[in-house]
């Protein structure tokens, strides 16, 4: 669907995307995940051909994107973080148009109304001002004014951000649903359980890409086994264990410890060893199954160290 070849774009010294390369295929839900100012934004801004590259190029279906941005904006729908709604305009007005906006007829937008009420849940408020909707009803409302127009590639730039957290359950069963219809989706996100329902997933880090794949082989990619260790002093034992070569990489959640090592047996002894020498209990050290967060952690804080 997308293939992207070396991309690169950059706001004065600021370079938000680094000799980029990415192949979304046709079909898939792709996840990009990345911290504030890696450039996920501005990736998709270019995707949708609001943002012109310094270098590089962006085919879709094996079309340059910006020899002929009329045609393509036909099959793409873009949605940025704060969607352009209007406010004063209900619900139903909204949806009209941005029909209008693609050139569909009054007819063909009344066609569509009921598949657009139906996934979204929105015909009982179709007289209602947009402003006066909830967050949720308001994402769910932007996404079926995108969708009038019958998009091939819908692109999503953090679309549930600030939604709480049925609605945001609610949208991603709208995504599968859109799915199953065979439609393309490429979505960035900042909640790394919404990273794990994607086909696909791309850490973002600096402008460039430093893992894709599937959530679980994403996971298996850092080739070291994750430790959780529980003591009656997780603070000082972070401490100590920060003190200690390899260990740096150290994430504690609540009353546990969690860090990836080279070497279970060796590594299980050392930990154990430096922490009942400054007279602190350890209770258990096992290893565990990493989430997303914890690989996606570990790996920039390598990234960073790498610098």
């Amino acid at each position: 669907m997308i293939t992207v070849c070396s991309l690169q774009k950059s706001f004065k010294d600021i370079k938000a995307i680094a000799g980029l390369n990415l192949e979304v295929r046709e079909g898939e839900i792709f996840g990009i995940v990345g911290p504030d100012g890696a450039g996920k934004s501005t990736l998709l801004r270019m995707l949708s051909t609001i943002l012109l590259p310094d270098e590089g190029t962006i085919s879709l279906m094996g079309k340059d994107i910006f020899l002929d941005t009329f045609h393509v904006k036909e099959k793409i729908a873009y949605m940025p973080q704060r969607f352009g709604l209007y406010e004063d305009l209900t619900v139903e007005e909204n949806i009209f148009f941005f029909g209008k906006l693609f050139g569909l007829r009054k007819k063909e937008i009344l066609n569509k109304l009921p598949g657009l009420y139906n996934f979204s849940n929105l015909e009982p408020f179709k007289n209602r001002l947009a402003g006066k909707l909830s967050g949720g009803m308001k994402q769910k409302l932007g996404l079926a004014c995108c969708l009038v127009h019958n998009p091939e590639l819908i692109l999503l730039d953090e679309p549930t951000n600030g939604v709480d957290p049925v609605s945001r359950r609610e949208f991603w069963k709208i995504l599968y649903d859109l799915l199953a219809d065979g439609v393309t989706i490429v979505v960035s996100t900042a909640y790394l359980d919404e990273a794990e329902r994607c086909s696909r997933v791309a850490l973002m880090y600096k402008g460039n890409f430093i893992r894709i794949g599937s959530p679980g082989e994403i996971k298996s990619m850092t080739g070291m086994a994750l430790l959780e260790i529980l003591t009656d002093d997780p603070r000082r034992a972070e401490e100590i264990l920060k003190g200690l070569p390899g260990f740096g990489g150290i994430i504690r959640t609540g009353k546990s410890l969690r860090l990836f090592v080279e070497k279970k047996t060796r590594d299980r002894n050392l930990i154990k060893t430096s922490l009942h020498k400054k007279n602190i209990k350890v209770k258990v050290i096992r290893e565990i199954i990493p989430s997303l967060e914890d690989t996606f952690v570990e790996v920039i804080a390598r990234e960073e160290s790498a610098i």
